[in-house]
């Protein structure tokens, strides 16, 4: 199977002492049980109406300084997991879009952890977490319509040989990565500061790999640990 190195640049590091994440590299098997995903989206959105987990906010409050740190306005561009928990708490409910990205969604409420999807198929080289130089490409929509913007100077992105994949560290994908459970091999990364327990961000991965298992019986998965200690230059 296909397995994922990302690395980190030092430069991040310094921005978010004690960040770490699990890279979780996913060969997929047939979707027989696609109702797994929408199930764990739904309980999920009740714990967190529920105010669940109880570290949350201060996880989120901690992603939120991070973004300030190079520059970004998390009010207006939060990280990914703020902007399901603040979707949920204001609808009460999320609408199911894809058995994959429904149940990475779900880890991402329950854990309140930014958690990314990626079709690995669609990389060139490793993903790399770097500070932009205002250069690299970035695919997305602007009016329905693909277009190609660029990061702000000092931004966090996460990208690969081709350019962008992620912008402002975990709050836009683009569209040349996008998921979808129609995709071979997957790559997973899920993102948290010191704020969340150690131990929650490894439930959260094994809420993952549990619900993909159920999803898609006969995948196989590699799960790796990636901290500062082991960052990059």
């Amino acid at each position: 199977m296909l397995t994922v190195h990302p690395s980190i640049s030092s430069d991040v590091g310094r921005l978010a002492p004690g960040f770490r994440a699990l890279s979780i590299s996913i060969s997929a098997a047939p979707l027989i049980n696609a109702s797994v995903g929408q199930e764990a989206l739904r309980k999920a959105c009740n714990e967190v109406l529920d105010g669940q987990p109880a570290w949350a906010e201060a996880h989120l409050n901690a992603w939120a300084e991070v973004f300030r740190a190079f520059g970004a306005k998390p009010k207006r561009t939060p990280c990914s997991a703020e902007a399901l928990r603040k979707r949920v708490l204001r609808d009460g409910f999320m609408m199911a879009l894809d058995p994959i990205v429904d149940l990475y969604n779900a880890v991402s409420l329950r854990y309140a952890v930014p958690v990314g999807g990626e079709n690995l198929a669609a990389y060139c080289g490793m993903p790399r977490l770097i500070i932009a130089d205002g250069s690299e490409p970035f695919d997305t929509l602007k009016d329905g319509q693909l277009c190609v913007e660029q990061p702000e100077v000092g931004e966090v992105v996460w990208c690969d040989d081709s350019g962008v994949t992620c912008r402002r560290w975990n709050w836009r994908q683009g569209i040349r990565t996008r998921l979808s459970s129609s995709d071979r091999h997957m790559w997973f990364i899920l993102e948290s500061l010191p704020e969340m327990p150690k131990e929650a961000l490894h439930e959260a991965g094994k809420m993952l790999t549990d619900g993909l298992e159920a999803m898609m019986p006969g995948m196989q998965f590699e799960i790796k640990l990636v901290e500062m200690l082991e960052a990059n230059g």
